[in-house]
């Protein structure tokens, strides 16, 4: 099967330039994750997500939500190097896979603050350059520095020490060099030690969390759902408004659809016509009700032939509708629980409505009552004095 670039989702800032991340295989790069982001990315139906930069601190961060959405829906989600690292070790018994060193060591408690990731960086018009070192780089150089002989024990701790008191924008090698009190032969060993180029630990995880997504989408393997959840009423408004709905040529943002719909005249009908099938379909849940595969297939299909969509069209249609197929799969359970109460209102509650009750109640409230009763008197018919 070709590969799409869509296939696999990075969220990149300066841990890695964007440009060597391609270069490791086809691939959408993105800038660190915010609030809502993942959920927008799920639209191009990607693969494998490969969460490496986020943002954090002056905007809301990746919600835990957004990756169990995308988990549910069959996507891989795999993380590392720095917010990535975090949500993997937060979300791995749920099915996200970490990668690299950084997240062993939150996994492990050698680091526990968020703010070892932390780092000041350039914006996206200069490539994220990270102008900072974050305290896990120090960590790494300090313990290599160390086994190279170039730094004793008590010197790698001394350096770590004042890193770690450092706040995270103000970090920078020439800064703890200032702050380090090292005899000049140590000072002396670093420099020439330090000048032939150190590993930076966050990029190479970032590297590593990019390459195995890429080499998991090429293996072939199938995709595997995780578990479904009902999020809160709060999580599924936000999605709402944070999400992006894709009509041919164009993202459109969903809040905005949603504000359009809000000004349109039918839009307490519409409303209300929801209310009514989510409380029905819920109050059956209550009671135990269930429905089959074969009655939601049915009424998918029933919601195909009402929408007159050409088979051929139907992926394009969905996403213009803000659904992929297990949110429709969704809805239309909803509409199978709804008419399987209806089906049974005589009996769901005692000396419940019949259907001719509920018939003339409805036709009564709308007016449609009395069209019919003139319709008839004016008719060939002849009504009764």
């Amino acid at each position: 099967m070709k590969r799409r670039a869509e296939d696999v989702v990075v969220f990149l800032g300066p841990s890695l330039p964007a440009e060597e991340a391609k270069r490791l295989g086809p691939c959408v790069v993105l800038p660190p994750a915010r609030q809502g982001d993942v959920w927008r990315a799920l639209g191009a139906r990607p693969r494998a997500i490969a969460l490496v930069d986020g943002v954090f601190e002056a905007q809301p961060s990746v919600w835990h939500h957004e990756l169990l959405a995308a988990l549910e829906a069959g996507v891989a989600v795999f993380g590392g190097s720095s917010m990535g690292a975090l949500r993997a070790v937060e979300l791995a018994a749920h099915g996200m896979v970490g990668v690299g060193r950084i997240f062993g060591w939150y996994r492990d408690g050698v680091v526990a603050d968020d703010a070892e990731v932390a780092l000041l960086h350039a914006d996206a018009e200069n490539g994220w350059r990270p102008l900072t070192v974050p305290l896990v780089n120090v960590r790494h150089v300090a313990e290599l520095a160390r086994e190279a002989g170039v730094l004793s024990a008590p010197r790698a701790r001394e350096l770590v020490s004042v890193a770690a008191e450092m706040f995270y924008q103000e970090r920078t090698w020439a800064r703890m060099s200032e702050r380090v009190r090292w005899p000049e032969d140590t000072r002396r060993g670093w420099a020439q030690w330090f000048s032939r180029g150190v590993e930076d630990l966050k990029r190479a995880d970032a590297v590593a969390c990019i390459r195995t997504a890429q080499e998991w989408v090429a293996s072939g393997a199938p995709s595997s759902r995780g578990a479904r959840r009902v999020p809160s009423s709060l999580v599924r408004r936000r999605r709402l408004v944070e999400d992006v709905t894709r009509v041919p040529d164009a993202r459109v943002p969903s809040g905005h659809v949603l504000e359009v719909l809000s000004q349109a005249p039918d839009a307490r009908e519409l409303a209300e016509a929801g209310l009514r099938r989510a409380l029905l379909a819920g109050w059956a849940r209550t009671m135990g009700l269930s429905v089959t595969e074969d009655e939601v297939a049915r009424e998918q299909e029933a919601w195909w032939r009402e929408r007159r969509v050409p088979v051929r069209k139907r992926d394009a249609f969905l996403s213009a509708s803000g659904l992929d197929p297990e949110g429709l799969r969704a809805l239309c359970e909803e509409r199978a629980l709804e008419r399987l109460v209806l089906a049974h209102s005589t009996r769901l509650l005692p000396d419940g409505p019949s259907w001719d009750e509920a018939l003339a109640a409805e036709a009564r409230l709308r007016g449609r009552w009395a069209e019919a009763a003139l319709d008839i008197a004016a008719s060939d018919e002849e009504p009764i004095d």
